[in-house]
């Protein structure tokens, strides 16, 4: 009776933070081969193809971002906007992490936005990070991350400030592409899949694959 007790209320926590993933329109589709998906916020030059909808809330982000980097590539999407939900008076309610909407589209890849060179540090999901930026001290909360403007010529050096924590250099590159990084306590494995997540190890200082940092900077808050 104890175990089944236990089993009953594992299963029920389950349900309460199952996050699922629906898509809810299908415009039309693209066929292309492109491995990407980002988020975007000018779409004049976009074809639409749906929309997603995620409901529940979950702080596994890589399994999340998973489920709707499958979905959006039904339809051959290649980048997506928040799609906000409406009050009952008309004004957009604030983002919310527990349920959300995506539109899908499809741009080409010499129309997709220019990047500027930032670096992108987002904490984890559940803990709060200490971390040193060129010896200043910086505590970040859960789903929070900081975004810096990287300077031609000058080297960051980030650390995480623990016994045997992480080191890592950091300058703005010659083709001015962003950086993104987590502030991890674990060590992330790489994807084993095509599904946009790709983590390279290093310590607890994780670099991020582009399409998966997108989606942080959607679902976390900004530390201004």
């Amino acid at each position: 009776m104890k175990n089944l007790i236990i089993a009953l209320l594992v299963f029920f926590v389950q349900i309460i933070n199952a996050q699922n993933v629906f898509l809810t329109k299908v415009e039309k589709t693209n066929e292309n081969q492109d491995k990407f998906l980002y988020h975007t916020i000018e779409t004049s030059n976009a074809e639409y193809l749906g929309e997603i909808e995620v409901q529940g809330f979950s702080n596994d982000d890589a399994a999340v971002f998973s489920q709707i980097y499958k979905k959006a590539k039904e339809v051959g999407a290649n980048s997506y906007t928040v799609k906000p939900f409406e009050n009952v008076d008309g004004n957009f309610q604030k983002f919310n992490a527990s349920n959300y909407r995506f539109k899908l589209y499809y741009i080409s890849s010499e129309k997709l936005p220019q990047e500027q060179g930032d670096l992108y540090l987002f904490a984890s999901s559940s803990k709060d990070q200490k971390i040193s930026i060129n010896r200043k001290d910086y505590n970040i909360s859960p789903r929070t991350y900081l975004k810096i403007p990287l300077v031609s010529g000058e080297v960051y050096t980030i650390s995480t400030k623990k016994l045997l924590g992480s080191t890592i250099k950091i300058q703005k590159g010659a083709k001015s592409a962003d950086q993104y990084y987590q502030i991890s306590s674990a060590r992330l494995a790489n994807s084993s899949q095509n599904d946009g997540t790709l983590h390279l190890k290093s310590g607890d200082i994780v670099g991020l694959e582009k399409s998966f940092a997108e989606f942080l900077t959607v679902i976390y808050q900004e530390v201004k």
